[in-house]
């Protein structure tokens, strides 16, 4: 096997396979290079002599410029490699939307049917806050029926589920804070995962419980019952009726059954975290095919993280089903772009300590492997935070990179699955909603076995193809979605991850 793997014919840099050493020969293709130093599995090496200021090409598109000469061999990376000016934007181009496969051909999952008709992966009571004063209120409900032994009798319920958050006062009352707040509470609030809610508030907010209750359009056969602390009589009091109201809604929830639905009724997250080197290589690319399939078969697809598409939204503007589509996707970024400036800070601020570990250098070659997640499908729909995605198709949604973040937005917009990659070894989960780990690389899969649901690095060793394990993605999540638990779920991860994402002034 080459000891470098170059991964478009012009490329000016090879990764690494393994940890290389100062004075061997490695090669990849038809190139071979004398190692001028170290360079650790995932790393990048150039493969030709280097000019101070050149730019340097990696998945066939520019990824940075040389901060100095650099010699054939050399390891590139922060200490010669910087981010690239480059002009963002461009020529839409418009292709035919997908046309799915009928109906009769489609996979099958084992669904949740609601009275509405919408389909649920998982079917919880949701403990929801207006503000942050209420979470401790909300904690101790779902934990008093945890603990009460109420759950065992109702075996078809998944759980109590605590969403508590950081804001809901201390903000504009008619702000851009709130309205966002407010659309994710709802989005949440909707999901077809929690079969009844509960919403708790301390009574003298901003995010007011009734303002927010009135506002929420909550498919038919869903109870949502308000609970205010301060008229309630405390903490106590609440706590009480709270877990009473549980134990009332209980048996109607118990009755739900799993039957076989299409997969077109599936809305797939797309996140990754803790990336590295071969993010863009193995698990993106696979989660790519699995995500194509999907859509394939009449379903949503939802990327998101607007500051990791940035240098590689080209590969999408050059696949919209209309015009208007990658305009907004530009739009979206050109924003990114002020609200980044205006905070003191810039696009290539993102690739974390851990990602530049892992071997990425800058936020375009970061951007270019995170797009991988998004398949080859037409990109049909862009949407704000925490929209409701209509789908079907491959569809966008405007979020942070944080993951946490992230992944409240997309869950908010209906994703019924979300998968996210990881190559650093991410510990994440995003309760209602399952969250399938895909490992870039075999050695983090076994370091964090328990955390990690499928190697993606087998395609690294060649012990598998990415067609292949594509398709091992596609049927993790048809057998996630019919009720098989995540590492994350056995973990019990997914309560303290819901984040939304707090813009405005904190007063």
């Amino acid at each position: 096997m080459n000891d470098l793997l170059v991964l478009r014919p012009g490329d000016d840099v090879g990764i690494a396979r393994r940890d290389l050493v100062a004075g061997e020969t490695a090669g990849g293709g038809d190139v071979r290079v004398r190692l001028m130093g170290e360079v650790p599995a995932g790393h990048k090496v150039a493969l030709h002599d280097l000019s101070a200021g050149a730019a340097v090409r990696k998945y066939g598109s520019v990824i940075g410029v040389t901060t100095v000469p650099v010699a054939a061999g050399s390891h590139v990376h922060t200490h010669n490699l910087a981010m690239a000016d480059l002009e963002h934007g461009g020529r839409v181009s418009v292709v035919p939307r997908v046309e799915p496969v009928p109906v009769a051909e489609r996979t099958t999952f084992a669904g949740i049917v609601r009275p509405s008709g919408e389909v649920a992966t998982r079917n919880y009571i949701g403990v929801l806050t207006t503000v942050n004063c209420a979470a401790t209120t909300a904690k101790r409900i779902a934990d008093q029926v945890a603990r009460s032994g109420l759950l065992d009798d109702h075996p078809h319920v998944d759980g109590v589920l605590a969403l508590a958050h950081g804001t809901g006062c201390g903000l504009a009352s008619d702000g851009a804070g709130l309205e966002l707040l407010r659309r994710t509470l709802s989005g949440y609030a909707r999901h077809p995962n929690f079969g009844a809610l509960l919403v708790v508030g301390l009574g003298c907010e901003v995010n007011e419980i009734e303002a927010l209750t009135s506002g929420i359009d909550l498919p038919p056969g869903t109870p949502l019952l308000p609970l205010t602390i301060q008229d309630l009589g405390g903490t106590r009091a609440t706590t009480d009726a709270g877990v009473g109201m549980v134990r009332d809604l209980l048996p109607d929830l118990d009755r739900v059954r799993r039957e076989p639905v299409p997969v077109s009724r599936l809305v797939l997250g797309l996140n990754c975290g803790g990336s590295d080197g071969w993010s863009g290589v193995s698990a993106n690319p696979a989660l790519g095919l699995a995500a194509d399939e999907l859509v394939r078969q009449g379903g949503t697809a939802v990327l998101a993280e607007t500051p990791e598409i940035y240098g590689a939204e080209h590969l999408l503007t050059s696949r919209c089903v209309d015009e208007a589509v990658g305009e907004r996707l530009l739009e979206r970024l050109h924003w990114w772009e002020r609200y980044t400036a205006a905070n003191g800070g810039s696009m290539d601020n993102n690739p974390s300590p851990g990602n530049k570990a892992g071997g990425l250098t800058t936020i375009l070659e970061k951007s270019l492997g995170a797009v991988a997640k998004a398949g080859s499908s037409p990109l049909a729909e862009v949407v704000e935070y925490a929209e409701q995605v209509r789908g079907p198709g491959l569809a966008f949604m405007d979020t942070p990179g944080y993951d946490p973040v992230s992944v409240t937005g997309l869950i908010a917009g209906g994703a019924n699955v979300v998968c996210f990659t990881t190559g650093r070894g991410s510990a994440f989960g995003a309760k209602p909603v399952p969250s399938v780990k895909l490992a870039t690389n075999s050695e983090i899969f076994a370091r964090m076995r328990d955390d990690m649901d499928l190697d993606c690095g087998r395609v690294l060793t060649g012990e598998a193809t990415l067609e292949q394990v594509g398709r091992e993605v596609f049927d993790r999540v048809v057998a996630v979605a019919s009720g098989e638990r995540t590492a994350s779920e056995e973990l019990g991860y997914g309560e303290e991850e819901f984040v939304p994402w707090q813009l405005g002034a904190v007063m």
